[in-house]
């Protein structure tokens, strides 16, 4: 511990650095929110982490932009005013993008892959490309990419093993429509289908229950985070006479933890549904292309009886823009699929126009690096994600890192401005550092050294101690005062 102490004096931590280096006028930065629940704004003492009276950890919502947006303005005709006006439009993304450049080295608790350069696609964004339709039938619009689609759509589809004539699939605007899109095919295949997901799913997922009108069960999951199938078996077993929608989650958003497939459509098996009965989508944003590349890992794969999969293309591929794959069989897309003649093609997808340069990002990135590349991405992950759970656990601090996942789970800082700096992602008393191919061992030491110096000063006072998280992450990994104590 006095080792990371002292070389964390070391470091030289400027004030407000991390904030970006501009001057004040135009660009206004506003204060931090204070804790909701807290006391005068106290974000370091002992009301940093208070609780409601049932005991519950109030939501922190982020600040308000709106009393920090960059007005638009009418342009002036005066030649001199409207060269002003352009001086001062460059200087705002200038200094938008050294911010940019700032918060990207404290990026650690999102799931976004940010080693990336398609310098080589600039050429491309003169061009107003959109795929509108489906992307295996042109439309009358000729400026689109579905020859960069469909490549990208049968690289997935050899990933999970499904035949190039019997697959249906496109590139989404994010992974929430691929979610959309999968669940919106199971009910259009069981218009009276119980959609079951477990608490950890997704909130787009419960969102889509929300927009379809459809009931939905939510099951419990285990401490590791994923589908508790004997929970899962009773709600299966309490609603036989309904055929069923199975979100399946290939890695948790909070704990990576990925739903067993096989163990969950045994379960079906067991309550009497046959495979006529019972749709699986399975939600796979980041884990469903690193766990391809795991060894012994659970396939995911349309040889078992899955209805669609759906992966992320902006996280752990890594793209500028938000974006998402969405597979599934081509004999369920019927039920969806619509012929339009005002763009002479057929749609079957959640929205209408849809980004044309995304897959060409994707299709970029496929070719460069290949299965022998994602693989590499794949290892580096996994063993940073060791190093950072082992330095934690060296420290004294709770942490959880389940076993096929390069999500490292741990407590919760008791420190909002911590928090924001780092960009953590939070939930309860627990947060993560989700590490990504552009996460080195340098960037964890820094992290991991100002945590542990930080937290000294969080817990010195007498009474506060760190919060218990055995019910989150496991008696076993809780280095709470109790738990410290009895293990």
């Amino acid at each position: 511990m006095e080792a990371i102490v002292r070389e964390m004096e070391e470091i030289d931590y400027e004030a407000g650095r991390y904030m970006g280096n501009f001057d004040e006028h135009p660009v206004f930065v506003e204060p931090l929110p204070p804790l909701a629940g807290s006391k005068d704004g106290d974000l370091n003492g002992e009301h940093a982490a208070e609780a409601d009276e049932n005991g519950k950890r109030e939501i922190v919502l982020g600040r308000n932009v709106h009393t920090t947006c960059y007005a638009i303005t009418e342009p002036f005709d005066d030649e001199d005013f409207t060269g002003d006006k352009e001086a001062y439009m460059a200087s705002i993304l200038a200094r938008y993008r050294m911010n940019l450049i700032e918060r990207t080295r404290y990026h650690l608790g999102y799931p976004y892959n940010l080693d990336f350069d398609y310098g080589a696609l600039a050429q491309l964004q003169h061009f107003s490309i959109n795929n509108l339709g489906d992307p295996f039938i042109e439309s009358n619009y000729g400026v689109h990419s579905r020859k960069f689609e469909v490549g990208v759509l049968d690289w997935f589809a050899r990933l999970w093993e499904i035949e190039k004539n019997e697959y249906w699939g496109y590139i989404t605007n994010c992974g929430t429509e691929g979610n959309l899109h999968g669940i919106l095919i199971g009910r259009e295949v069981f218009p009276d289908g119980i959609l079951y997901a477990s608490r950890e799913s997704h909130y787009s997922v419960f969102k889509a229950a929300r927009m379809y009108r459809m009931d939905c069960e939510n099951v419990h999951t285990l401490v590791s985070g994923e589908i508790d199938c004997a929970d899962l078996k009773v709600k299966l077993l309490a609603n036989k006479d309904k055929p069923a929608i199975i979100n399946v989650n290939i890695g948790t958003t909070v704990k990576g933890a990925v739903d067993d497939l096989d163990l969950v459509i045994q379960t079906l098996n067991e309550c009497g549904f046959s495979n006529d009965r019972f749709y699986i989508h399975c939600d796979g944003a980041l884990f469903g292309l690193m766990m391809p590349f795991v060894k012994r890992a659970p396939t995911v794969t349309f040889k078992k009886p899955i209805g669609s999969v759906s992966v992320s293309g902006h996280k752990f591929i890594g793209c500028p823009m938000p974006c998402g794959v969405q597979i599934t069989r081509l004999e369920h897309i019927n039920a969806l699929a619509r012929n339009v003649e005002y763009l002479a093609s057929r749609d079957a997808t959640i929205m209408g126009s849809r980004n044309g340069h995304a897959p060409i990002f994707l299709w970029y990135t496929l070719n460069r690096k290949g299965y022998a590349g994602f693989q590499k991405d794949v290892q580096k992950c996994l063993r940073n994600a060791h190093y950072l759970k082992g330095r934690l656990q060296e420290a004294g601090i709770s942490v959880m890192l389940n076993e096929l996942s390069s999500t490292v789970v741990f407590e919760r800082p008791d420190n909002h401005e911590f928090i924001w700096k780092w960009q953590l992602a939070c939930e309860g008393n627990i947060c993560h550092v989700v590490v990504m191919p552009n996460v080195n061992k340098d960037r964890l030491d820094d992290f991991l050294i100002e945590l542990v110096v930080k937290r000294t000063q969080w817990y010195k006072y007498d009474g506060a101690q760190p919060p218990c998280v055995a019910s989150e992450i496991g008696s076993e990994n809780c280095r709470c005062n109790y738990h410290n104590k009895s293990s």
